[in-house]
């Protein structure tokens, strides 16, 4: 049996909160639940466009998507 892959051209978007630790200094319960909600509103925005969430890691996320040629 042979395995074929099948290759294809993707977008990544790779990002994170500038000011995150200072910001979790001064209101960690606000900064939380503004992340919270960003990344809630964000998801059907980032669908809509044929992506998706990869992984979240603390105040970072990984987003890819279709190719954008």
């Amino acid at each position: 049996m042979t395995a074929t892959a099948t290759r294809r051209l993707a977008a990544i978007l790779a990002a994170d909160v500038v000011g995150y630790s200072r910001l979790m200094g001064a209101d960690e319960a606000g900064t939380t639940r503004t992340l919270r909600e960003h990344r809630e509103a964000a998801a059907p925005i980032v669908a809509s466009h044929g992506g998706r969430l990869v992984e979240t890691m603390g105040d970072g996320v990984m987003l890819v998507g279709k190719r954008i040629m």
